[in-house]
């Protein structure tokens, strides 16, 4: 049996241990809740891009939200918090443009190869040789300067999902605007050799998308020959459309020239009496992009008869408080009748066969093949608004079946320019496939009414 004095030292030194124990287990209780309190630096690079950029300025704007966003058809991106990282890295882009010149919507340890980037910058918005659309987010204030070289940086890093990619965390809360150039009128061509349309600056309310036509007269007293059409917008249009009246619209449908005609009421109800203009236009040509230029092939010219008119489409989109401004200028750009080999002649191959059976969803076709070889300079598409999407394919030759054209808006399908020509021979073709869903009691055919439907491939070819 241990003594008293020998117990108590033995007690006195396990008491001095256990306090030993005891304040280094307080120091490190302490320690971490001192780093709970005041974390070091650690970020997750793109849970910080979600929260301070994509969420608030994409996903939340009615653009990217999810597939029943309006705009959805058009650029088919989704940017919601659980879905946005597998739709941006290493995904091809909707725009062909971009995607012909190898990017990807992000592209990671390149930015330059990345669409996001450039849409976000504004400077870099139509780099390279094909044109990229408006800067984002549309209709809405630009990102700072800080929040678009975060976005560089994370690119340049890899863009990985998880992890402290950039460190830099107050960049993204920087409020230095982007410098943006002035907007320029677009120069009229030289006298004798063209014609410009313009729209005078308008006013688009706060909060509201607005798209309207007006039919101007081309002040043409002889026949012309157009060879190039060159677009300028201002910033925030959706797109541009330049429309002619077919052969057999009624008298009393041509709208009165210089009068603009809303498709939307100021409480954001469609106007009918637009609408059934709509019905009998035929495309001429177009963009979506605030500065566009295509050119015919050499010797190859659009033939407009004298005293012409053109319906212009414009669509601008404001999400701000405040009004803003919209202004158009179309050059049609015209060369003598002798520079004339070859003539671009409109395309306008419907499928008046339609039959929709009510409650039902069903894909309808038809092949239309040229007796003559034939040279496709541009295709876009008509349908209503049953129609989900629309799909052209070559019919016949090597390519046959070959997918060259699809959309998924009946608003504002693609427009989609051959450079160069697409060239199909004798006996091909082209096929639409067009999907169609058909809620209603009754079955829907062909018509020009908004309660019929339709499916029409326009452009231009020549032969």
């Amino acid at each position: 049996m241990l003594s008293y004095n020998k117990l108590f030292t033995k007690m006195k030194n396990f008491s001095i241990f256990a306090a030993t124990v005891g304040v280094a287990v307080l120091g490190l209780s302490l320690y971490a809740c001192q780093n709970i309190e005041t974390p070091v630096a650690a970020c997750d690079t793109f849970e910080a891009i979600n929260n301070k950029v994509l969420t608030p300025s994409c996903a939340t704007s009615g653009c990217h939200a999810s597939e029943k966003d309006p705009s959805f058809a058009q650029h088919g991106l989704v940017l919601e918090k659980s879905v946005a990282y597998r739709n941006l890295v290493n995904r091809k882009p909707k725009n062909q443009d971009a995607a012909d010149d190898g990017l990807l919507l992000v592209t990671p340890f390149s930015s330059d190869k990345s669409l996001l980037f450039h849409k976000l910058h504004s400077a870099n918005s139509g780099h390279h040789s094909g044109s990229y659309g408006n800067p984002m987010p549309l209709g809405s204030s630009l990102l700072s300067v800080g929040q678009v070289e975060f976005i560089r940086r994370w690119i340049e890093a890899g863009a990985l999902q998880r992890g402290c990619n950039v460190e830099d965390l107050t960049l993204l809360d920087d409020k230095t605007p982007q410098s943006t150039t002035p907007f320029t009128p677009l120069a009229p061509p030289a006298a004798g050799a063209g014609i410009q349309l313009k729209l005078d600056p308008f006013s688009i309310a706060p909060n509201f998308e607005r798209e309207f036509f007006v039919y101007k007269k081309l002040n043409n007293p002889e026949k012309l020959y157009v060879n190039r059409i060159a677009i300028k917008m201002r910033e925030n249009s959706h797109h541009l459309v330049l429309y002619t009246f077919d052969d057999k619209t009624p008298s009393t449908i041509i709208p009165k020239y210089d009068e603009i005609r809303d498709l939307r009421n100021p409480n954001n109800t469609t106007n009918l009496n637009t609408v059934i203009t709509m019905q009998y236009h035929t495309y001429a040509g177009g963009g979506s992009s605030p500065e566009s230029d295509f050119t015919f092939p050499e010797g190859v010219a659009l033939e407009v008869p004298a005293n012409f008119a053109i319906d212009v489409n414009s669509h601008y989109v404001n999400k701000t408080s405040q009004p803003i401004t919209g202004e158009v200028y179309v050059n049609l750009h015209t060369v003598p009748a002798q520079k004339v080999q070859k003539i671009a002649r409109p395309l306008n191959l419907g499928n008046m066969d339609l039959n929709i059976p009510a409650k039902q969803t069903v894909v309808q076709t038809k092949t239309f093949n040229f007796n003559a070889k034939t040279n496709i300079v541009t295709l876009t598409s008509h349908m209503h608004a049953r129609g989900k999407k629309f799909v052209i394919k070559i019919a016949g030759g090597a390519r046959n079946g070959e997918i060259i054209y699809s959309t998924d808006s009946w608003e504002h399908p693609d427009i989609k320019n051959f450079v160069p020509a697409l060239t199909l021979n004798a006996g091909e073709g082209l096929t639409s496939e067009i999907t169609y869903t058909n809620p209603t009691d009754k079955p829907i055919r062909f018509g020009l009414t908004s309660e019929d439907e339709m499916g029409i491939i326009f452009g231009y070819s020549y032969q």
